[in-house]
């Protein structure tokens, strides 16, 4: 399977898990986020450990010190992700957001529902 393919695989399977958590509530979403977010503590030393693996592979193969230097996971890199995952769930939830709401002549309303 090509990289290309690979890629369009990967992104028709984002698309459907998009339509699946159109139907998820708010409450499970952000309890999601929480959970990724303590998972990747929990397993950061897993995590480190494997990257070193795909770090060797990667000199291997030649890549640049800046692809490897982008490539790498740390304590503070994991940490980060995690920070961030917590941060997405106390966002506010748009999903189901009216914005725009207008009315047109026939006093019909119309509005952008995201």
């Amino acid at each position: 399977m090509s990289l290309a393919d690979m890629i369009e695989d990967m992104a028709k399977e984002a698309k459907a898990a998009s339509r699946q958590l159109r139907r998820v509530g708010r409450a499970q979403k952000d309890s999601t986020l929480e959970l990724l977010a303590g998972k990747l503590i929990d397993m950061q030393a897993d995590i480190i450990k494997e990257n070193e693996k795909d770090l060797a592979q990667a000199r291997k193969a030649g890549l640049s010190a800046a692809m490897i230097d982008r490539l790498t996971m740390d304590y503070n890199v994991i940490r980060g992700m995690a920070d961030g995952l917590r941060e997405v769930a106390a966002l506010p939830d748009p999903v189901g957001e009216v914005s725009g709401m207008w009315k047109r002549p026939n006093g019909l309303l119309v509005g952008r529902v995201r």
